[in-house]
């Protein structure tokens, strides 16, 4: 499987509105500026995410989006499949009846990346996604190591 831009943006968009959580709705002029997305591709995923209830809209103003649940209940694993679809690496591990499934070990073993895959985006929150953001941007810019 491989994430497409709309996921990748949508994953940034989300920490983004994750990040302001509880201060009201965040315009996307701010969230496409923060993220560096074009406004008009970000409206269209957010549009995808408010359709599935992730996010709400307000109108006017004073008017953007805004998370509709707490970062600690919304996964990363939510936002890929609200955008991306099912998470099937291989035909075999989606609806595709393969007529050799019975045989083939190759099957099992896409089987597994696959719910190794949604193991691990399953279990990643947004809030632990702003907790790794806070962390990251309190180390400030790596210093420069000189060897010589």
């Amino acid at each position: 499987m491989k994430i497409s831009t709309k996921g990748r943006y949508g994953a940034r968009a989300s920490l983004e509105l994750a990040l302001r959580y509880g201060s009201g709705p965040v315009m996307v002029r701010a969230i496409a500026a923060s993220q560096n997305i074009s406004e008009r591709y970000l409206e269209n995923i957010l549009n995808g995410l408010r359709a599935a209830g992730l996010v709400t809209s307000t109108r006017g103003a004073k008017g953007g989006y805004e998370l509709s649940r707490s970062p600690e209940t919304i996964t990363l694993g939510e936002i890929l499949r609200i955008l991306e679809g099912p998470m099937d690496v291989v035909p075999c591990t989606g609806n595709y009846k393969c007529p050799i499934i019975s045989e083939c070990v190759m099957c099992r073993i896409w089987s597994d990346v696959k719910g190794s895959i949604e193991e691990v985006v399953d279990n990643i929150t947004l809030k632990e996604m702003v907790d790794s953001h806070m962390k990251f941007i309190s180390k400030g810019p790596a210093e420069p190591e000189y060897i010589i």
